[in-house]
């Protein structure tokens, strides 16, 4: 059964470790975030990724986020940044956008998909914040819950969705739940809106006027 890990600053450092050691290890690990719990590997293992795919019975065509610290991460993910993209990333980051940026080409397929693009976020959540400036790589963050499934708030929901595959689950309170992230793609002119989410697509317009508006349901989640 996945370990619940209570939150306690004192321990930070005990946690940390054990973090890298599961991960290390192709392991799984649970993080809240300003919406939902995500699900945490190593993006750069094949063997971890296609744990998760096969824990969420996800297909192998939909792309998963990624989760970063800062613009700065950025350099071990994508080969450029567009200036759209910097201006988002200045208004809203860290906060619930995804945007979609070129990615390097080493990149592994399940994270892309094979686009030749990467979803990419910084999470307002200050722990899972921490946690990847610990790691000093980026991890996934798609939701915690299986395809098809409403995402899940609570740790104990975890334990239950994934009885004994979540190696280890981040306990420190209740996610907020709500909409999911906004995602963006920014990887060509214009940016094209692709899911409607926490961030209204009204203030989007203020910082990119030019953005198509249609929404289309993407694989990200």
């Amino acid at each position: 059964m996945g370990r619940i890990w209570p939150w306690r600053e004192e321990d930070a450092g005990e946690f940390w470790d054990e973090a890298r050691r599961v991960l290390k290890g192709n392991g799984i690990i649970a993080v809240p975030t300003e919406t939902f719990f995500g699900l945490a590997v190593n993006p750069f293992q094949e063997a971890a990724l296609s744990r998760l795919f096969a824990l969420k019975q996800r297909a192998p065509e939909k792309p998963v986020l990624l989760l970063v610290d800062g613009q700065a991460m950025l350099e071990q993910l994508v080969r450029e940044v567009p200036n759209p993209a910097r201006r988002l990333m200045e208004k809203f980051w860290p906060g619930p956008l995804t945007i979609i940026l070129p990615s390097l080409p080493q990149l592994p397929r399940l994270i892309t998909a094979g686009t030749g693009t990467v979803g990419v976020r910084q999470p307002r959540h200050p722990l899972t914040c921490r946690l990847i400036t610990e790691l000093g790589y980026p991890i996934t963050g798609t939701s915690a819950n299986r395809s098809g499934r409403p995402p899940l708030t609570r740790a104990d929901e975890v334990v239950r969705e994934f009885p004994d595959v979540v190696d280890l689950i981040l306990d420190a309170g209740d996610c907020p739940g709500g909409k999911p992230s906004t995602i963006i793609d920014v990887s060509s002119s214009p940016p094209r809106l692709v899911r409607a989410g926490a961030v209204p697509v009204s203030e989007l317009a203020e910082i990119v006027p030019e953005i198509e508006r249609i929404a289309k349901m993407g694989g990200l989640r």
